[in-house]
């Protein structure tokens, strides 16, 4: 006999088992007749062994379902991942420096358009020295 078989078993060790049933019953795995009277037997099971023929027949706790990913499909898609994380962030910076660029380039037309006109130094000398007088006569 296994050694294992004949340990006791604890409160939680039945709670545990009380849950796979539960679950197996939701799956349909179980009838409803059937999930109670193995329900009654895990509560008052006292060895491990008896708690194992209740649930012998019912699947692991973690049923696999489709194929899982290897480990160097889910290494290149974080790898992806960060590739696309990089490429949107050089493309917002890109877009802000040309916004700033753009509006470095506007200012500069604009100082030249309507900068001429608040500065009489740049009329010729001849319009500056007689400037004066117009405002005399």
């Amino acid at each position: 006999m296994n050694r294992r078989a004949s340990l006791r078993a604890s409160d939680q060790d039945r709670e545990h088992v009380a849950e796979r049933l539960r679950r197996a019953a939701a799956e349909g795995r179980l009838l409803a007749e059937e999930f109670e009277h193995r329900l009654g037997r895990a509560l008052r099971a006292r060895t491990y062994g008896e708690l194992d023929q209740l649930v012998s027949d019912l699947p692991g706790d973690v049923v696999r379902r489709g194929r899982s990913v290897p480990p160097v499909v889910a290494v290149a898609g974080a790898i992806a991942i960060a590739a696309l994380a990089v490429a949107v962030v050089a493309l917002a910076v890109l877009i802000v420096t040309g916004i700033a660029a753009a509006w470095v380039l506007w200012m500069a037309v604009a100082w030249f358009v309507f900068g001429r006109r608040c500065y009489p130094h740049r009329r010729g000398r001849a319009q500056i020295r007689y400037a004066h007088r117009r405002t005399l006569l």
